[in-house]
Parts: structure tokens; sequence; C-alpha cells
């Protein structure tokens, strides 16, 4: 009989603060041995010198869920499991979205129906929480953060989604008192409305007055309202999918000021410009997002945020629609911006477009990578160190990643099911070949071994946002240029 179930020897193991060459020991789904691994296993894998990472988590993704406009996503819970997991993702959380007159107890049952029979990946569920009424806020929410549903998102922008400057306040003061995380998508709601309202009314519609709509002000604006409601209640806060300088930097001083502010980028941030949405007729809509791709000066000051550690965690923010009239573009070639469906696919290529910009280009290193692209995300939502790292007692959720395999993007080699990929063409050093998730190789020489209805459900843990999360060293921010600043 084997020792073990599953052996990885020859690995050049990485985690968010040591490298060391060696083998890891797999048994029932958790890392049983690491370094030296004695005895042999049912199964064994030679990493060939490659380097094993913990496998990725995903903390912001759209799955299966309805736009504030209606329009379904285009990927349910096994194709956008299965894209992940092909990305060396092996955790994923998705949203259980609340619709104005929904009960929040009905939307998380509702997610579990679609999620239990499909996904191929373990998963658990953020809130989106639209309808802050006294039942939700006195009786759901509480019960349901107790459950391990720890962290919920709020819009300030949408009309179908936005919450009130006061409501927000209470949410975060439950948040607050009962140990959950509020995650908030920040755009000042009547600028961008102002704006779209007046472009519309001279005849710019084509995608690219998204991105003049979606201003950066407006951008900036939100940001310092939310963090200054989040001061003024003491309560953690994590800004996501953000883009725009004054906004990056108003989180840098929030945390001079010891606020427990947290922040979120995503692919689109580093790879795509404003530009981009400047295409023929309605094709720019296929790089329609909120907030848009900014600039070149932009990206920059994401890969700073990147380097230095203002950025918690590097998400797809997976939202996928097929460029059709069921998804990007509802009214065919006569959609305006304002009509057409917000959001990019991301989640397979998430991963290795950070490795290939970010890594190979020494922009980061490998422990910052795996800061930014795992170990973080299981720690502000309360998972670590279940997953997130590689350790023994850690599920065993590794990715085995080839840093010389040079892929081309093409949509037909990916595995959403949106139709297309904004980054078509892109060329990328470095890409996940065998992905394990709790010990079973789920993604293995371009095949997926993995059944439907094979991924479990994670309850979250109270995150303990007092604990500074992993961060970039003085060593990787001078290696990249930038300054170090205090921790928080």
């Amino acid at each position: 009989m084997s020792d073990y179930d599953l052996v990885i020897r020859n690995a050049r193991i990485v985690t968010e603060d040591r490298a060391f060459d060696g083998a890891i020991g797999i048994k029932d789904g958790k890392i049983a041995a690491l370094g030296t691994v004695e005895g042999d296993g049912a199964r064994e894998i030679d990493a060939g010198g490659k380097f094993v990472l913990p496998g990725g988590i995903d903390s912001h993704v759209h799955v299966e869920q309805k736009s504030g406009m209606g329009v379904m996503c285009a990927d349910d819970f096994h194709s956008g499991t299965v894209s992940a997991a092909f990305g060396g993702t092996t955790t994923i959380i998705p949203f259980a979205a609340q619709h104005r007159g929904m009960s929040l107890r009905q939307v998380v049952n509702d997610y579990h129906a679609c999620a239990t029979p499909k996904a191929v990946i373990d998963y658990a569920f953020h809130l989106i929480v639209t309808n802050p009424s006294p039942q939700a806020l006195g009786q759901e929410l509480p019960a349901l953060i107790r459950e391990g549903y720890t962290s919920f998102k709020i819009y300030m922008t949408y009309d179908a989604m936005k919450v009130s400057d006061y409501q927000m306040l209470d949410i975060l003061a439950l948040a607050r008192r009962d140990g959950a995380l509020v995650m908030v998508h920040a755009e000042n709601h009547d600028m961008i409305a102002w704006l779209a309202h007046h472009l519309v009314e001279q005849g710019h519609v084509a995608p690219k007055f998204h991105a003049i709509a979606h201003a950066r002000v407006a951008e900036a604006e939100a940001t310092n309202r939310a963090v200054s409601l989040a001061r003024l209640v003491d309560a953690p806060m994590l800004l996501v999918h953000m883009s725009e300088i004054e906004a990056i930097e108003t989180v840098r001083q929030a945390r001079a000021k010891g606020l427990k502010i947290f922040a979120e980028t995503c692919p689109q941030y580093i790879t795509l410009t404003a530009d981009d949405l400047d295409k023929p007729g309605v094709e720019g809509a296929m790089w329609c997002c909120s907030p848009p791709p900014r600039d070149a000066a932009g990206q920059e000051a994401v890969w700073a945020g990147l380097s230095d550690g203002t950025f918690d965690v590097f998400s797809s923010d997976h939202a996928p629609y097929q460029f059709n009239a069921g998804g990007k573009i509802p009214k065919g070639d006569k959609t305006t911006f304002k009509e057409m469906a917000n959001g990019l696919p991301g989640v397979e290529l998430r991963l290795p477009l950070l490795f290939s910009e970010g890594v190979q280009t020494g922009r980061i290193d490998l422990h910052r990578f795996v800061q930014l692209s795992s170990t973080n995300h299981a720690k502000l939502y309360g998972l670590y160190p279940r997953k997130g790292t590689i350790a023994v007692g850690s599920d065993a959720d590794l990715a085995i990643w080839d840093d010389k395999k040079d892929v081309t993007v093409r949509w037909a080699d990916l595995h959403d099911n949106v139709g297309y990929s904004p980054y078509e063409g892109r060329r990328l050093t470095g890409w996940p070949v065998t992905v394990i998730s709790r010990g079973r190789v789920v993604v293995e020489n371009g095949t997926l071994n993995a059944e439907k209805g094979s991924g479990q459900f994670l309850k979250c843990d109270t995150p303990d946002a007092s604990r500074p999360l992993g961060r970039a060293t003085p060593e990787m921010t001078k290696m990249a240029g930038f300054g170090a600043r205090p921790l928080f």
C-alpha cells in the first residue's frame, strides 16, 4: 500500500514568503509532507524543476448571474469553473446577487442550487446587497455571516444596484459589529449619469464614449467618499477593480492614517486602455467594463500599486457576456454605450497575464505573485491556511507552472462560453500546465479530469482585518523601482 495518494517530486516550491526545492506528499486531499518526502505515492508526478505554486484564488467573479439590466452571464458554474481551472485557479468566490425585492436567504439558496451540481473546483460566495431593509440588516445578514458568508458587495452606481451613503453606513456598521468585510464598487453615479445624458443627447453613442462617461474623477471622488464612510464607523473595506491614479493614492493615504482599507485590481487595468474601445460600429463593446481601462499612465500607476503593496489582491472581475443581442449588445448595431452589458471575461487568463506581464518583466517577483493571486485572497476572506499556501495540513491546491511556455491567446483555446477574448493575439510566456485541486489532478496535458459537481462549497471564517496581509518587501519594491512605504 502506498504512503501517499500523490507525490510531486523535483519541484521548485514557491509560497508567499519562501522558496525551496523538494517534493510534496498528498494524502486525503491535503498536504501531508513537504520538502523531503520518504515513501511512495499511488501516483507520482515529476515536476522536472518547474515551479509549483499555490492554486490561484479568484475572489471576484460573476458566474450564472444576471446583471442589473437583466442580462445573464455567458458562463454557468460548469464552464466558469472549468475555465478557472485551466488558468491555474482552484478556488473561486462568485456573488450571490440580490436584486430589489429579493430575500438574501432565497438568493443564497438559488445560487447553491446552480453551483452544487456543476462546479469542478471549490467555491465560496460573497453576497451582493442592493436592498438593505430592516429584515436584511436585522436578521438575514447577521445569520448568513455566522453561516460562512462573511463578505458582501455594495454599489455606489447603477440605478438597479446602488445604495445611498446612509445605507452604506448601515451596512458598514453591521459589518464592523459582526466581523464581515464590505466590498465597494466606487464610482460617482450622478457624475456618470450626467455625462452619459449629455453625450447621448449630442449623438455620441459609440462604445468609446463609455470610457468618457465613466470619468476618472468619478472613481476618484467615490473612492474618497467610500473611505470617509468607512472611517466614520471604523469598518474594514475592500475597494474593488481599481483603475485610477488619484483613487489609488487615496488608498495609500488612508493606510498611512491606520485605516483598514484594502484594494483590488484586475488584468484589464494592466493590459488594456480606453483606446481599445475605439473600434468600428459596436465592436468596441467587447472591451466595455466599469470602471473602463484608462491610459498608459493609469497602467503604470496600477503596476506601482501591485509592486509596492497598495493592492492586496489581483482578481479577474470575470463578467462574461457573449457579443450578441442576448449579451453585450441587446439592440444589435443600434445599441448605445449606455445599453451595453458591462464586463469582460478573464478568469482563465488572470494568472497567465500577471505572470507574463509581471513576473517575467521583473515588475514583481514570484512571492508577490503568490500573494496577489492566492494567499491574500485566502486571508481576506477567512480561508487561510486551508487555502492560499503550500503547508502541511493545507488543502492540496497546487499549480505546476512552465515558465518557458509561450502561448498566443486565442479564444478557441480557452474554456469559457463567451465566444471572444479581449486579449486575442496577445503573446504570453508562462502557463500552468498541471492543476491540482484537493489532491485531484483536474487539469493535465490540456485535458480536464474533473467531474461536474466535484467542487466543494467553502464556509468562510470571519477574517481578521487587523492582521496585515502579505505585502511587498522593501527588496521587492526596490527591485521594481518603487520606494517602500510603511505597512499598516
